[in-house]
């Protein structure tokens, strides 16, 4: 007897979200790497100008183990885009501090982030280009806000920027 697929009864999202995810982060780290910088390099010196941060602070915004933060920071540093400094509001700490090189890089990382989205995006009509935005939000804000409970731990999605 010959197993039958199972017939589909719903579009793959999984796919469709997976698949979409990868082109852009490839399409992302290429571009990046042109300046000298990786996605987490970015996302690192973005999150630690908004406001003073210790590495573990970026280290959960940016989805990242102690490890791979670690080597980030190391990189960023031998760069020239940032130091660990003493935290101002608690001597104890230590914190990310982006140099004015840093800033300057950061300004450029972003552009090349929000071309790569924004260059997407401009292939769908305004109108499904709006509607797409909308549900993703709707999706990230409601049903898929969370993830689920699971005995065998999968990679944690990066944290939503505000």
């Amino acid at each position: 007897m010959t197993a039958m697929t199972p017939a589909r009864t719903a579009p793959d999202l999984s796919y469709l979200l997976d698949h979409t995810s990868h082109v852009l982060r490839t399409r992302m780290s290429a571009e990046l790497a042109e300046i000298g910088l990786t996605a987490r390099m970015h996302c690192v010196l973005v999150h630690a100008l908004e406001e003073e941060r210790t590495q573990a602070q970026l280290a959960e915004l940016g989805d990242m183990d102690k490890t791979t933060m670690v080597v980030t920071v190391d990189a960023l540093e031998k760069a020239g885009l940032a130091e660990r400094q003493p935290s101002s509001q608690d001597r104890r700490a230590r914190i990310i501090a982006v140099t004015e090189e840093g800033a300057r890089i950061a300004s450029r990382s972003q552009e090349i982030v929000d071309g790569i989205h924004r260059r997407a995006l401009t292939t769908l009509p305004d109108g499904d280009r709006e509607a797409l935005l909308r549900a993703l939000n709707h999706l990230v804000d409601g049903h898929l806000a969370t993830p689920a409970e699971s005995p065998r731990p999968t990679r944690r999605a990066r944290q939503r920027e505000q």
